[in-house]
């Protein structure tokens, strides 16, 4: 293992131990659904994302953990109802039955329900000042919403009307890229990053966005269920247009590789130490799951 494959891993073992304290604990058919979803695996990418744009400016204080756990509850909300018969209808999460197959239904629209407004109340909780924190949730309202996540997940159930890349990019930019780059964002903010490197690192972050979404389509196709923790050619399946399914394989592989090469690229003019972002590039276009 590398070292920075230690470093991801020391960060996704840090904001676990963090969520763990502040989901409720209650024995409540509800928070077992809640827990069950976020404590159930998971890269933990956008946490990541916080702990290395925060280090870019030497930020280690105890707030970073909460802004990293309610980015990670803003994503598992999504996963549930992204899972959900009248969305994705899938069965496997993370190599684990999805919340509506391990629960029901009608549970895991409430669970998901719950997480989303659990991380802006986390939010509210930061020692910061009152602008960080609006803009905190300015940043996020507007990833989750009708020109974010929403918007990315409608044009997802409708994407076999897709045709040409342009649209399957906006498409992945709503319903990934804008919640990574608010991860970006939101640290930046709280770590008191200059807006014009938060401007770059957020340009930054909505090509990695879109390379993670292909690689996501690649490992569809490439990697078994074992592997990926999610079933194997689902999008083929349900007849979505993928980028493997509009420009071949091969050229889906070359595209995210340019992707991860103009994100470092646009790390290079920042006057600070962006080493792990660059790595993270790499390596979201080189796994497997």
């Amino acid at each position: 293992m590398s070292e920075f494959e230690k470093l991801l891993g020391s960060y996704q073992a840090r904001v676990n131990q963090k969520l763990e304290v502040l989901l409720p604990h209650d024995d409540s058919i509800l928070t077992s659904a809640m827990r069950y979803s976020v404590l159930n695996g998971g890269k933990r990418l956008r946490p990541i994302l916080a702990y290395l744009t925060a280090e870019l400016n030497d930020t280690e204080a105890e707030y970073m953990d909460t802004l990293a756990s309610s980015l990670e509850l803003i994503h598992c909300y999504s996963l549930i109802h992204d899972d959900l018969p009248a969305m994705d209808d899938d069965e496997l999460r993370r190599g684990n039955p999805t919340t509506h197959k391990k629960f029901d239904e009608a549970t895991a629209i409430l669970a998901g329900d719950a997480l989303q407004p659990l991380a802006f109340e986390l939010i509210s909780t930061i020692k910061t000042t009152d602008r960080n924190k609006v803009q905190m949730i300015n940043s996020l309202s507007k990833a989750c919403g009708y020109l974010g996540m929403v918007g990315g997940q409608i044009k997802d159930i409708n994407s076999n009307q897709i045709k040409d890349v342009e649209s399957l990019d906006s498409m992945h930019s709503e319903k990934t890229g804008r919640l990574i780059q608010a991860s970006i964002e939101t640290a930046g903010i709280l770590s008191g990053l200059s807006p014009s490197d938060i401007d770059s690192l957020k340009e930054y972050g909505g090509k990695i966005g879109l390379a993670f979404q292909i690689q996501d389509d690649i490992i569809d196709i490439e990697s078994p269920a074992s592997v990926s923790g999610k079933d194997q050619g689902s999008d083929i399946g349900k007849d979505k247009t993928t980028y493997p399914s509009l420009v071949g394989l091969e050229a889906s592989k070359v595209r995210a590789h340019e992707l991860s090469k103009d994100a470092k690229k646009i790390l290079q003019p920042i006057n600070k130490n962006t080493d792990n972002l660059a790595m993270l590039a790499d390596y979201i276009v080189s796994r497997k799951a």
